[in-house]
């Protein structure tokens, strides 16, 4: 499958100077082994590839002396390649579970930069061993990998033309065809189930089904719930799994400021703040922080004790909360309060997979806006609504306060600008 981090990756190759040691990290599954791994065969002449989890062999080598030439010659060996400057990409998978190899790309980097080497892993290692090493802080460069986007779901699919023509309404506010708008929203709802994670996404084109995804998601689940196990203490772990499986609840209230009541009875920032902030490390879950006042930088003026939680794949929440698919599918037909939920959490994914910071803003109990971004020199009120009634007192609100130069609207309605709002089709976020 086509992604977009891709790009990333060669221009990391082709930094003229000052190019270090790159870390891709993100949760499990969402793909890092087979682009990175596609990335080395496209565009170098040999890849020196280390499963740093499987292979203890290699592991165990770096655990006595990570000094980087001694470790070379090691890994020539161990692969029987030469690993030759600029045309071989040295590759070390799982990195979270060798501590010494994280520690040894600082050397790497000083000692012998001319060498190409990207370390992949998901942060629960990193977040919750660090203490036991030195990390490469200021010798390593980073790239966080999401789920597919929209965009890249539309790619898989063989829909890069109607990717163009998105982007092009969206640029010139001018309405697609309906016949395109409708058949986009068919294939948005579509990916509310299937999510962006690859072996989903594959299973509905290979199957041409959308019957069996649910099983591949819950395998990938199950994975997470691996980790937490792994890379935690038992007790962690319980804390840990409460607040995961909370998520579809905590986004069904009206309210969905995160509630510790609802992961344990008696539950409290005390109990669970851990257990929340390995879980985001983890690339897991998504937090939007509530807003006290939305000026710039919109970052300081967060309220630390109010966020919600979103799931990291729209997918994942659809199938964990237990949603019909019909329901899903159906959304311009059948009312469901909860598809209020799933909508936010696809916001949500579309804008932090765009590097966004998530942020909402309250007006004490009257006004609650989706989500607020700060975009260069400009503050950006964002509303989101599953259908195509659009009015909002909320919005009204936020725009009095702030007086924005424009607001954005994402909804079943078609691309538009009126009243100093831009309309944004649901499908169209990764547009923003």
């Amino acid at each position: 499958m086509k992604r977009k981090i891709t790009e990333n990756l060669l221009q990391w190759k082709n930094k003229p100077s000052g190019r270090m040691p790159l870390l891709v990290y993100g949760a499990r599954q969402v793909g890092k082994t087979y682009i990175i791994r596609e990335f080395g065969g496209l565009y170098y002449q040999n890849v020196a590839y280390f499963n740093l989890e499987t292979n203890q062999t290699v592991s165990s080598y770096f655990s006595d002396n990570i000094e980087p030439g001694r470790i070379l010659r090691f890994l020539e060996a161990e692969s029987h390649e030469r690993i030759i400057p600029g045309d071989t990409l040295i590759i070390f998978d799982e990195i979270q579970s060798c501590p010494c190899a994280l520690t040894s790309l600082k050397y790497f980097n000083e000692q012998m930069p001319e060498y190409h080497i990207i370390g992949a892993g998901s942060l629960p290692g990193v977040a919750i061993k660090r203490e036991n090493y030195s990390f490469p802080v200021g010798n390593v460069d980073f790239i966080t990998m999401f789920p597919l986007d929209m965009e890249e779901y539309l790619w898989a699919l063989g829909e890069e033309r109607l990717c163009e023509e998105i982007k092009c309404a969206f640029t010139a506010n001018e309405a697609l065809p309906e016949v395109l708008h409708e058949k986009a929203l068919d294939l948005y709802r579509q990916y509310l189930v299937t999510g962006g994670m690859p072996r989903a996404i594959l299973e509905s084109i290979e199957t041409k089904s959308l019957l069996t995804v649910p099983d591949v998601q819950n395998k990938i689940m199950n994975d997470y719930i691996a980790d937490m196990a792994k890379y935690a203490t038992n007790t962690q772990s319980v804390k840990i799994r409460a607040v995961y499986n909370s998520i579809p609840v905590q986004l069904a209230k009206e309210n969905r400021k995160f509630q510790y009541k609802l992961a344990q009875r008696g539950g409290t920032a005390a109990i669970f703040g851990e257990a929340i902030e390995w879980l985001d490390f983890a690339g897991i879950v998504l937090k939007c922080e509530r807003l006290e006042h939305a000026i710039m930088p919109i970052s300081v003026y967060r309220d630390l004790s109010s966020f919600k939680l979103y799931m990291s794949d729209v997918g994942l929440l659809a199938m964990k909360s237990g949603i019909a698919q019909q329901t899903v599918l159906s959304a311009g037909k059948i009312g469901n309060i909860f598809l209020g939920a799933v909508t936010e959490n696809y916001v949500a994914q579309a804008l932090a997979n765009k590097k966004y910071g998530l942020y909402y803003w309250t007006n004490g109990t009257a006004a609650e806006l989706d989500f607020v971004l700060q975009k260069d020199d400009e503050i950006i009120a964002v509303e989101v609504k599953t259908g195509t009634r659009t009015k909002s007192k909320s919005l009204n609100a936020f725009v009095e306060k702030y007086n924005p130069s424009y607001s954005i609207r994402i909804s079943a309605k078609n691309f538009g600008f009126k009243n100093n709002i831009k309309s944004v089709p649901l499908y169209a976020v990764f547009c923003i």
